[in-house]
């Protein structure tokens, strides 16, 4: 490592370079590229000319270009605002399946609810032991790994793993991140139980409590909700309505100054511990995905949420646990991070006795009491009844491929995230006889503030690939196969590369609209063009998100007539998380799934084939770029 680099790891994220401002032509270039071959040939002339026009020199591109670059010396972050709107606060679709992903965590053998509650102990110590790290900026710099490795990475998405909340409004949600908090004498979180949300302190008079002492608090909570006499309505569900909707609710709650108390607990709180019923389903793996995603419906779990907060933890009677994260906070590797230190904490502690005179007075855990009326009652209702219609409508399928695994594909000198992202586009392609827009995260946190941009995975090299899979009328050598294999992957790779380092197209796009709403101009043409908005349609809405111990991540589509694939490449095998809706008769993530196995498949013959016959000739195939 350079002097530099230790000097940008070990200091603070300004130490860190600004996201570039990509040069306009190439990004207009790269635009025509990624869209050519995904609509007609009629569509793409009168595109093409869009484009030309909007990059003219002295045209309306140069005036948006030049604001951008201005915007860039004046920020630490020039897109961050501008993605954080869009991506997250502007959306009005429910938190749930449309938005918070979780991570679900190995099924836990309980033999009974003491087993869930001494689990759920020591996950809020390691939770507090976690913060702790993060409060005093303990935690190591992480370095990037496959493309490009060895770059340090900025860290202050951690900050806001425990701090942040995210406020409803009518248009537009607000994001907010407490200062400071570590200073605090006291600290809480909120438990939810049975749908009542109760306050428990976890750090009093600057001291944090044991699991011994979190485990008595929790046994008291559970007692205080099984008294159905003081019983509340379950509040928590209006949190998983549409973003506009639990923003009315919310403005009528707080015209009565107790809710408004129970509300500003619930909002400073550390994290939520949602002590969830059993299922009552096999837990299969595609059915706890279920249940951390939604909580099966109101009925259920659905309700024993609070989806504003970033970090939800669910410890269930049953052993489905894991995770629910508001993801407009931090990005998917945060969540990787703290979950498995979380993992490992659980697994190398155990729960001592209690001692008999442990020495201090804790104050009694709180329950957060609402007021209701007949207007909230009915808002509760209709709440109801839209999360059981989103409960309803998800089509979950969570499918390990055990055939191999990442080993396998580095053995092809191939980069296993540009390989998975191929095989997508051939069990896409498969399925609907065509490719469409495809968005796989890329963290650029190697710039400062730095959060996602877009790889757009549906290249003009993946489709040449995938024809030559699935075409029955044309023969292709195994050779000729195996090129446009090659030219699939490398094409994925040096997209990656591309916006791993800032260039990438989409957030250079929305900079560049967003210049000029700041400059009261009319929408630019460019953006107004059917093929503009046909691209930002995501109809195939990807991410790579690895661990290194037994979990996996799974969210649902972006879009109603969309896929969501999340995946999780392990040496010998690979999991899937894949999901649809089932109100779209153009989805189906079975089906999905079977294409995706089979392609999978294909894709291991064919390189076993080439193979042989390399071996056959005695000499080793022409070197190709790789990547891990």
């Amino acid at each position: 490592m350079s002097r530099l680099e230790r000097d940008m790891a070990t200091a603070a994220p300004e130490r860190l370079p600004k996201v570039p401002v990509p040069p306009l032509k190439q990004t207009l270039d790269t635009y025509l590229k990624c869209v050519r071959h995904l609509v007609k040939d009629e569509q793409f002339q009168k595109t093409k000319a869009i484009v030309e026009k909007f990059g003219a020199p002295g045209g309306i591109g140069e005036v948006l270009q030049k604001k951008l670059l201005e915007r860039r010396e004046k920020t630490e972050n020039w897109v961050y605002d501008y993605w954080l709107e869009d991506m997250y606060l502007s959306n009005r679709l429910a938190l749930p399946v449309n938005s918070s992903p979780a991570m679900v965590f190995p099924k836990q053998p309980f033999k009974d609810g003491k087993d869930a509650l001494s689990y759920a102990a020591r996950l809020i110590r390691g939770v507090l032991e976690y913060k702790a790290l993060i409060d005093a900026r303990a935690l190591p710099v992480e370095f990037a790994r496959g493309q490009l490795a060895g770059t340090p990475l900025c860290m202050e998405q951690y900050s806001r793993l425990f701090t942040s909340y995210r406020y409803p409004g009518p248009k537009r949600d607000t994001l907010k991140v407490r200062v400071n908090p570590g200073t605090a004498a006291s600290e809480h979180i909120i438990v939810a139980c049975k749908n009542q949300f109760f306050a428990l302190d976890v750090v009093t008079e600057s001291k944090p409590l044991s699991e011994t002492e979190i485990f008595s608090q929790l046994e008291k909570i559970v007692s205080m909700a099984g008294n159905a006499e003081e019983q509340c309505p379950p509040f928590g569900i209006l949190t998983s309505d549409d973003r506009t909707e639990w923003a009315r609710a919310r403005d009528v709650l707080t015209k009565e100054q107790i809710n408004m108390d129970s509300l500003v607990l619930i909002e400073t709180c550390l994290s939520v511990l949602c002590l969830d019923e059993p299922s009552g389903t096999k837990a299969t793996d595609s059915n706890r995905a279920l249940q951390m995603l939604h909580g099966s419906g109101w009925e259920k779990n659905g309700a024993n949420r609070w989806y504003d907060k970033s970090m939800q933890f669910v410890v269930g009677m049953d052993g489905i646990c894991g995770v629910v994260c508001e993801h407009s906070a931090f990005e998917g590797v945060v969540l990787v991070q703290c979950s498995e230190y979380l993992t490992k904490h659980i697994a190398r502690t155990t729960l001592e006795p209690a001692k008999p005179a442990s020495g201090r007075k804790l104050p009694a855990p709180r329950r957060l009491v609402w007021k209701c009326n007949p207007q909230v009652q009915g808002l509760l209702v209709a709440s109801k009844e839209r999360l059981q219609r989103l409960v309803n409508n998800l089509d979950m399928d969570v499918f390990t491929f055990k055939d191999y695994g990442k080993e396998f594909i580095k053995k092809q000198k191939m980069s296993p995230d540009a390989f998975v992202q191929v095989a997508l586009q051939l069990a896409f392609f498969k399925c609907n006889g065509k490719l469409v827009s495809t968005y796989e995260s890329a963290s650029i946190r190697r710039f400062r503030d730095g959060r996602v941009d877009n790889i757009r995975s549906a290249t003009v090299e993946a489709l040449a690939f995938v024809k030559c899979m699935t075409d029955e009328r044309t023969t292709y050598t195994e050779s000729e196969k195996m090129k446009r294999l090659r030219d699939a992957i490398n094409a994925q790779t040096d997209y990656t590369i591309a916006a791993i380092t800032g260039m990438a197209i989409d957030n250079h796009l929305l900079g560049l609209l967003k210049s000029a709403k700041e400059l009261n101009m009319e929408r630019p043409e460019i953006f107004c063009d059917e093929t503009y908005l046909a691209s930002n349609q995501f109809i195939l809405s990807t991410s790579q998100v690895p661990t290194t111990v037994e979990m996996f991540c799974c969210y649902g589509p972006v879009v109603p007539n969309g896929y969501g694939a999340c995946y999780n490449p392990q040496p010998d095998h690979m999991v899937f998380c894949v999901s649809s809706f089932w109100e779209s008769t153009q989805t189906s993530s079975a089906v999905f799934v079977k294409a995706l196995n089979e392609g999978l498949l294909e894709i291991r013959d064919l390189c076993d084939a080439v193979a042989k016959m390399a071996d056959g000739r005695q000499g080793g195939s022409k070197p190709y770029r790789s990547g891990t």
